[in-house]
C-alpha cells in the first residue's frame, strides 16, 4: 500500500481537486480492501477486485485511486443509489463487504475541529484522523455475478433487431422472439431528435 498522502495526491490529479469526499472515498477503499484481507491491490491479481459504487460524487473518483479498478476494465460498476457506499468484492475468495460512509460522520468532524469554520477543511482533516467505526458502518454481503460480469469477459456480440446496434456482454433483452438493446426495450434514458 502506499502513504495516505500519496493516494491523496493521486486523487487530486483525477479529480481535479482534493475534498473531504475525495478523503472519504479513499479511506473507505482502504477499510474495505482492508475488511476483505488485501493488503496491496497492485500487487494483486487485477482480475480479483470488483468494487460497486452507489453514487456519482466525489468519493467515487477516489476509490478507484486505491482499488485499481476501472469502468473500462469492467471492474468498477456503478449503480445509481444515491448513497456514499461501495460494495468490494474478492472474486478469488468469493467474499464481498459493502461499507457506507455513516451520516454521523459530519457532526463528528464539527466536534473534533469546531475552530476550523471551512466545513470541507473541516471534514478534510476529521476524516483523515477519525477510526473506521467512526466513518463507516459495513456488512458482509453476496453479490452474484455472471461471467459476462467479470473483467476480462469475452462473449457474443448480439444486434438488437429495432435499432440494429451491437449489443456487448449479455446486456440484451429477448422479447417476443426478438432480441434488442435494452434502450429499445424500454430502458432508454435518451429521447432521439
Amino acid at each position: 500500500m502506499k502513504a495516505f498522502a500519496e493516494y491523496e495526491d493521486l486523487a487530486k490529479a483525477a479529480h481535479g481537486h482534493l475534498c473531504a469526499g475525495q478523503i472519504l472515498g479513499l479511506r473507505m477503499a482502504l477499510h474495505g480492501l482492508e475488511m476483505l484481507g488485501i493488503e496491496d491491490p497492485e500487487a494483486a491479481d487485477r482480475k480479483r477486485l470488483v468494487t460497486f459504487v452507489e453514487i456519482d460524487r466525489c468519493a467515487t473518483d477516489a476509490i478507484p485511486v486505491v482499488t485499481g479498478c476501472r469502468l473500462g476494465k469492467r471492474a468498477l460498476k456503478f449503480r445509481d443509489f444515491g448513497k456514499v457506499a461501495a460494495t468490494f468484492c474478492d472474486l478469488k475468495t468469493d467474499r464481498a463487504v459493502r461499507v457506507v460512509a455513516k451520516e454521523s460522520a459530519k457532526e463528528r468532524a464539527r466536534e473534533l475541529y469546531p475552530e476550523i469554520v471551512n466545513r470541507n477543511e473541516q471534514q478534510m482533516r476529521a476524516y483523515r484522523e477519525m477510526r473506521p467505526d467512526e466513518l463507516f458502518a459495513h456488512a458482509w454481503v453476496r453479490v452474484i455475478l455472471g461471467p459476462e460480469d467479470f473483467p476480462g469477459y469475452k462473449g457474443p456480440k448480439r444486434l438488437c433487431a429495432a435499432c440494429g446496434e451491437g449489443i456487448n456482454f449479455e446486456r440484451h433483452v429477448e422479447r417476443a422472439g426478438e432480441t434488442l438493446c435494452r434502450a429499445c426495450a424500454g430502458e432508454r434514458y435518451y429521447e432521439t431528435l
